[in-house]
């Protein structure tokens, strides 16, 4: 009988956690963006600290063997620099839509996102889709695409979200390379560029650090940024893609309702439009009960 601290450690578990901690996000950008913080500088903080706590728990775990490894491999060093790419691109759109009024706009690429890696884990890794997971996938999009008609415009931001997450996501599956060592070389890409614009930043007057309330919020990036994604590349090589895309309706969820209490605008056309997303995905826990509860029943 499993115990507690295994259903806690186990990698749905740590998924849901991770998921959460995304979903709740915008609360610590938000502070930082009253107080003047623009999109760029807490772009940059995040990329300066993340790589601090990604080394500090590189060497708690002593993986830097790990990382003197990637470094070293040719291949490595290529796809992380890539998944780096992936991964700024998508954190400087989210902070900029969370902090110019767009935080539900920026949800539903976060709901776009798990319909990727659902068709990714079909195409590219044959995982295969019941017709409980077809029907889900199907409400979902349906949903998703009355939400883009209820914005009024292409949504290039939630597009983008999406697309940058899905392949950061797809890439990271396929790496051989622990996800703390992985993470702390995409971090340590980041880390020369981002040092230099604070640098050139606070010598110009126009930076926030040297204030010790909101140097708190700019270091706190740090952790809010590694343990996340930690989580989210030890996970994506432990559960099928279609299992990650279900438990991720969680984040951008918990970031919808952000949205509402910012006071952002939701129509009745977007209401019907995050009921297919969620008919979806309570399709798709229900199949996967089902599924559980055949297997289960197989195994007596």
């Amino acid at each position: 009988m499993p115990t507690l601290t295994s259903r806690l450690s186990s990698p749905i578990s740590l998924a849901i956690f991770c998921y959460l901690i995304w979903g709740f996000v915008p609360l610590f950008y938000l502070p930082i963006h009253a107080f003047g913080g623009g999109a760029l500088e807490i772009i940059a903080h995040r990329s300066v600290w993340a790589l601090v706590w990604a080394g500090g728990l590189v060497f708690l775990t002593k993986q830097w063997p790990d990382v003197f490894a990637a470094f070293a491999s040719a291949h490595l060093r290529t796809m992380l620099l890539i998944t780096s790419i992936l991964v700024a691109t998508n954190w400087g759109v989210y902070v900029w839509a969370v902090t110019n009024g767009h935080t539900i706009e920026s949800s539903l690429g976060y709901y776009l996102n798990p319909l990727l890696n659902m068709a990714a884990g079909a195409v590219l890794f044959k995982e295969r889709l019941d017709n409980w997971g077809k029907s889900s996938i199907a409400l979902a999009a349906a949903g998703v695409v009355i939400q883009a008609f209820a914005i009024g415009h292409v949504p290039w931001i939630a597009l983008t979200l999406a697309v940058t997450f899905g392949s950061y996501g797809i890439l990271r599956k396929q790496l051989v390379v622990p996800a703390l060592a992985g993470l702390f070389v995409e971090c340590a890409y980041l880390f020369l560029p981002a040092l230099i614009y604070l640098v050139w930043f606070e010598s110009h007057g126009q930076g926030h650090f040297f204030v010790p309330s909101q140097a708190f919020w700019f270091i706190l990036t740090g952790p809010i940024t590694v343990l996340p994604l930690a989580l989210f590349s030890y996970v994506a090589r432990r559960l099928p893609l279609s299992t990650m895309g279900f438990i991720q309706f969680i984040g951008p969820t918990s970031t919808l309702v952000i949205g509402l209490f910012q006071g952002e605008p939701f129509t009745l056309l977007r209401g019907v439009s995050f009921a297919f997303i969620w008919a979806g995905a309570m399709v798709f826990a229900f199949g996967a009960w089902r599924r559980l509860k055949a297997i289960k029943v197989a195994a007596i």
